[in-house]
């Protein structure tokens, strides 16, 4: 059996899926396309080459190899993009949550069912079917589970929009001692300046009492307000609307002091070896053209 443990995001890693690159398929047209920048590319024919990704994706491989993470794969199935893991499902303390993702998303879901089927039966939870959730959006820090969402009356009209209400108040009952907390994020299926796609698009926590963030991910300043309060403004990385759109908050944390981070997040990386981290740089550009990175591409399952 596999016993899962997560309390929140940097406590030391033990196991995680990693996304796979591998049989991708083909660039998508503009009508599949799941968010505004993967748009901006296939229009722009920049859009990210299947070996360019699996090297990006190796590297990352390679630095939990290097820390002694136990790292799983999805199973392959071809012409799926199967590299956001971290949308499929989601892990709260021993529990692990399944998305209800988008339909025509599903068998990427399948793929992780050998691990589901190694987890305690009553630790598999499949919310009902009007919860959307995905594992972007859910950020567990201690006793809280932070949970991005958008409850505009055109959420239905918004490829973007990916965990609704319906979701949050179901986790707040299944999690009745934890304090969750929604915050509105700021959607956009034709702007990805404009658009957090996930929480961990504008928002993340790291080491110990610090935090990345960008303002206006948020909808509702007061909301913005609450978490810059609560990590303290001298423990947070603001970070620009083009940082937010090249997906600086979207690092991982191996540890309460080890992050991976896109090398070319010079400014980034510099604030944090400056606050006592250790830094593994690793490419993950190509990848980031898809509106994910390094957070979106895993979905950790055990930490100390």
């Amino acid at each position: 059996m596999l016993k899962l443990n997560i309390q929140n995001e940097t406590s030391r890693l033990r196991a995680v899926v990693l996304g796979t690159a591998q049989s991708n398929g083909t660039i998508p047209a503009i009508k599949d396309c799941y968010d505004p920048k993967s748009i901006e590319h296939v229009k722009a024919g920049t859009y990210p080459l299947e070996e360019d990704m699996i090297q990006e994706m190796e590297e990352v491989a390679a630095i939990f190899k290097k820390y002694d993470v136990i790292v799983y794969r999805p199973e392959l199935i071809n012409n799926c993009n199967q590299i956001f893991s971290r949308d499929i499902a989601f892990v709260i303390e021993d529990k692990i949550i399944k998305s209800n993702i988008l339909p025509n998303r599903e068998e990427e879901v399948e793929a992780i069912q050998y691990l589901w089927n190694q987890v305690d039966p009553e630790n598999r939870i499949i919310l009902p079917d009007e919860c959307h959730a995905e594992g972007g959006d859910v950020i567990l820090w201690e006793d809280y589970i932070f949970i991005g969402t958008y409850s505009g009356e055109d959420y239905p009209d918004l490829i973007t929009a990916r965990t609704n209400l319906d979701a949050v108040i179901a986790i707040q009952e299944l999690f009745p001692e934890k304090t969750v907390k929604a915050f509105e994020l700021r959607k956009s299926n034709t702007n990805a300046k404009e658009n957090a796609l996930h929480l961990d698009c504008c928002f993340q926590p790291i080491g110990n009492d610090k935090a990345i963030i960008h303002k206006n991910g948020f909808l509702i300043e007061s909301e913005y307000e609450w978490l810059v309060d609560f990590f303290g403004k001298e423990n947070i990385f603001e970070i620009t609307k083009d940082e937010m759109y090249e997906m600086n908050s979207n690092v991982f944390s191996i540890s309460e002091d080890v992050i991976i981070s896109e090398k070319s997040f010079t400014r980034l990386n510099t604030w944090l070896r400056n606050n006592g981290f250790t830094v593994e740089e690793v490419s993950y550009n190509e990848i980031g053209k898809q509106e994910g990175l390094l957070r979106c591409s895993t979905l950790p399952l055990i930490r100390d």
